[in-house]
């Protein structure tokens, strides 16, 4: 009911916006129960060779995401990677070419069936048409990577409340998608916990003070901060507040390395890590990183809407900006006149 209530205001001030009434929507599905997985398959061409069409590729990738589920697992999406063609690898485009037996490589992205669901249900029960769920670090790599990163070898890393979800890219194509259980959420426990301060105060000693890279911290500056029930407040040092983000910063990294090398992907991101979504903003993450991973890392911010104003130009609104660019590539339309996207982003997200 909650949830509802909420999808309803936004909903209203949508309208209110914009004028016209909210009939369909793009929704934007993540959390621990993303998953992917690679996949082969093919298809015959015939009983001699012929011209490869534009159709037997998309029945290639359709023979490739034929492949057993659990029952409560659904597909996102199916991203192609390369083709081969009678035993010859690594074809790109292979319409034109002359063969007998077409295989595709994909990579497909999976969800709880059932988390799923009651995304798209919440959202029809506000009286909204979902027209597409769409995988959230994805959306976010839409307005966040540029093509060389993605063509060089590149991993997204989109920071939420309870996860960090990845995507990788190399030669231009996804090639692994996971989960990892460590997100901007446990950073703010661990300092309520660490520093005796309620959630709320944690969060904001998160986003003013902490750091997740000691060697960045010049000064051991004061703070004070509340203490929890009514005990009075108390003084804490900058330091100390770096003894208990470092450790978590250095686990949710090394859970990433992990899981990079355990896709084989270890040495296949030259163009390094990009962090975005809302906990990426924490100090000292991008400097940790490059000195963990030996590999340029950077900030991810919204790109590809003229006329975003400068306050939604920040990396929790990567995944919103990129549902956008979604959509308007679904459509295959183009997009308003810029400040429109802007103007309407704002208004829809302000407050």
């Amino acid at each position: 009911d909650a949830a509802r209530a909420a999808l309803v205001r936004a909903l209203e001030q949508a309208e209110d916006t914009s004028g016209v009434p909210v009939e369909t929507a793009l929704v934007g599905v993540g959390g621990g129960h993303v998953k992917g997985l690679s996949s082969r398959g093919g298809i015959t061409l015939g009983s001699r060779p012929r011209d490869v069409q534009r159709e037997d590729m998309q029945h290639a990738i359709e023979a490739a995401r034929g492949i057993h589920l659990p029952e409560d697992r659904g597909v996102l999406h199916v991203f192609p990677q390369e083709f081969f063609l009678d035993g010859q690898d690594n074809v790109r485009q292979p319409v034109g070419l002359l063969g007998q037996r077409l295989e595709a490589n994909v990579h497909i992205a999976t969800a709880s069936a059932t988390a799923e669901q009651n995304i798209v249900s919440a959202v029809n029960l506000a009286g909204v048409k979902v027209t597409a769920t769409v995988l959230e670090p994805y959306a976010s790599a839409e307005t966040c990577l540029l093509p060389d990163e993605r063509d060089m070898g590149c991993c997204l890393l989109d920071l939420g409340g309870g996860t960090t979800e990845l995507i990788v890219y190399t030669e231009g194509v996804v090639r692994h998608i996971a989960a990892i259980p460590v997100g901007g959420d446990h950073f703010s426990n661990d300092l309520a916990v660490g520093l005796r301060t309620p959630i709320p105060e944690a969060e904001a000693i998160k986003r003013e003070h902490a750091c997740a890279f000691r060697e960045l911290l010049r000064e051991d500056r004061p703070l004070e901060i509340s203490s929890v029930g009514d005990r009075p407040p108390r003084t804490v040092f900058a330091r100390s507040l770096a003894d208990i983000t470092e450790p978590r910063a250095d686990e949710l990294f090394d859970l990433i390395h992990d899981e990079l090398k355990h896709a084989g992907l270890e040495g296949r991101i030259p163009a390094g890590l990009v962090l975005t979504g809302g906990g990426a903003r924490l100090r000292g993450l991008v400097e940790l990183g490059e000195h963990l991973f030996s590999l340029p890392v950077r900030i991810g911010r919204p790109r590809g809407i003229s006329g975003l104003p400068e306050e939604f130009s920040q990396p929790e609104f990567s995944t919103v900006a990129g549902l956008l660019i979604y959509g308007a590539k679904a459509a295959r339309t183009v997009p308003p006149p810029p400040v429109s996207w802007g103007r309407k982003l704002k208004d829809l997200l302000k407050g």
